[in-house]
């Protein structure tokens, strides 16, 4: 699975962005779609996954209520919708997929740098 992120830039603290990730290559019926972020100086994270084929999603408390994961299967591509951005939102975001059952994640975009400014 080749996997292509975009959307990220710097926005002001209440604003919202959404990411984008293609995905080709394979079909995605099996498997998980996730959003990582990596800030400066800290470990990476898991923000929020969905399967491919839906409805099971997974989202870190510190973006529940804020951050929405979403796919579109016409264009195989998986979104982050992230709304009301705080400062601590800013980090390196990777989209990522793994098959269903598996444990790691062993297929990675390029990452996309999202800036909150305060």
């Amino acid at each position: 699975v080749q996997l292509q992120a975009s959307g990220g830039g710097l926005v002001q603290a209440g604003g919202s962005l959404r990411l984008s990730c293609a995905a080709s290559g394979r079909t995605l019926s099996y498997y998980v779609m996730g959003w990582f972020r990596q800030a400066a100086g800290r470990e990476r994270e898991l923000v929020a996954s969905m399967t491919w084929s839906g409805p099971n999603t997974y989202y870190a408390d510190s973006v529940k209520g804020r951050f929405t994961i979403s796919r579109d299967k016409a264009k195989d591509t998986v979104y982050l919708q992230m709304n009301n951005l705080k400062p601590e939102d800013t980090a390196v975001y990777y989209c990522a997929a793994k098959m269903r059952g598996g444990r790691d994640y062993n297929f990675w975009g390029q990452g996309t740098q999202v800036t909150v400014s305060s």
